[in-house]
């Protein structure tokens, strides 16, 4: 078999990489391990920038989020009960962000690439790439029992943080950094009405809380918790007692609650490799990066990688102009680190560290007073939140 790019996983990044090869006459094959139901079913990220939204819409998924998602043009902080609404739109001039599921992103794109017979081959086993630090690079694989090979002029990594793309990577090559942190996020998805009209990151001398929804039916709550915290230690009732003791009085008294339809812990972590770039493979999402999600980047970093990507695949066989193939890596690079940035920043304003002395916790009180009294402080957030340029 042989096709122009093998992509492998069948997450967003890899969906709508085929997508917009497609839509400009590129063939391509993607490679997933799991099954559609199974990638459909991951429960991730929700707030979208508005580039990524506009990069949807030209990829011809665009149409059930603009109809069904919500527009967002502010947010919320919350700090030892104090509230502080951030104007989204009003400092960013006119700009917003839209709350639309990533389980749906996922959906629409496969029933895009279904609609245009896209090959998405959900039975890859033992996937491998090959010879990508030549001109002649191929992939192997198992479906159904049987081993096959697939030829093709370059390799797209977009199987995550654990697949097999990173992993293949020369590690000489490429100098990572990381910080892992020493909590993570117990999360709930109830039928409930969320308890706010926009979505309020809480700190407490407790721990972080946030408080998001899906629509205005479903909500998603999430608690800081330890790292190595079992879910089935929360059982519901725990969960919205803790999540009452975390947020303002005003909405403690307004949230409703109701039974935990999924619950789960993600780990918080900071990660980016050194280069996106090896010969002919390249990694896109969190195949090469991974934020915390108190900044809401994940999911968007994997679109402007896509961006930048296909725009160089584009070029490359339309032109044979391979300079944005080979300006790839530092171009995804300099805004993962941006997003890096604000997400750690974020991270450290809203949530509780063990072991931190009276020092830093007075710096971040200080931090969200600076926040409250300066208009140029929340321009900064707001421009961040919403999304850096491409």
């Amino acid at each position: 078999m042989r096709t122009q790019v093998v992509i492998i996983g069948a997450g967003p990044a890899g969906l709508l990489l085929s997508q917009l090869l497609d839509l400009a006459g590129i063939d391509s094959v993607v490679l997933e391990k799991r099954s559609r139901a199974y990638v459909e079913s991951r429960i991730r990220a929700g707030v979208l920038e508005d580039q990524f939204q506009e990069l949807l819409r030209r990829a011809g998924v665009g149409a059930r989020m603009d109809r069904d998602g919500e527009i967002h043009d502010g947010m919320n902080l919350a700090f030892d009960g104090r509230m502080l609404r951030i104007d989204l739109a009003g400092l960013t001039g006119g700009r917003t962000v839209r709350i639309w599921g990533q389980t749906e992103v996922t959906r629409d794109l496969f029933e895009a690439r279904e609609a245009r017979g896209g090959a998405v081959l959900d039975c890859a086993e033992d996937v491998i790439p090959r010879g990508f630090d030549g001109e002649a690079p191929y992939v192997t694989f198992s479906c159904g029992g049987a081993s096959q090979r697939i030829d093709c002029d370059f390799i797209a990594g977009c199987d995550g943080f654990h697949g097999v793309s990173r992993a293949s990577a020369p590690n000489d090559r490429s100098e990572t950094s990381e910080r892992v942190y020493p909590f993570g996020w117990l999360g709930v998805l109830s039928e409930t009405a969320p308890v706010a009209s926009e979505l309020v990151y809480a700190y407490s001398p407790r721990g972080f809380a946030l408080c998001s929804m899906r629509s205005q039916s479903l909500s998603r709550y999430y608690l800081q918790v330890p790292a190595a915290t079992n879910p089935d230690d929360w059982p519901d009732d725990r969960f919205w007692d803790e999540l009452r003791a975390r947020l303002p009085e005003a909405l403690a008294d307004g949230l409703e609650t109701g039974p935990s339809i999924e619950k789960s812990v993600a780990p918080l972590r900071s990660f980016a490799v050194g280069a996106m770039r090896h010969g002919r493979l390249f990694l896109a999402g969190d195949a090469a990066h991974i934020v915390p999600p108190t900044g809401a980047k994940g999911l968007n970093l994997a679109g402007s990688d896509v961006h930048y990507l296909s725009e160089a695949l584009i070029q490359w066989y339309f032109n044979g102009d391979p300079v944005a193939l080979d300006t790839y890596s530092d171009r995804a690079l300099a805004r993962v680190w941006k997003s890096q940035r604000f997400s750690w920043w974020m991270t450290r304003l809203m949530h509780s560290f063990p072991d931190d002395p009276p020092f830093n916790r007075r710096l971040q009180r200080a931090e969200f007073e600076m926040l409250e009294e300066s208009q140029a402080a929340q321009i900064v957030l707001a421009e961040n939140y919403v999304g850096l340029p491409y």
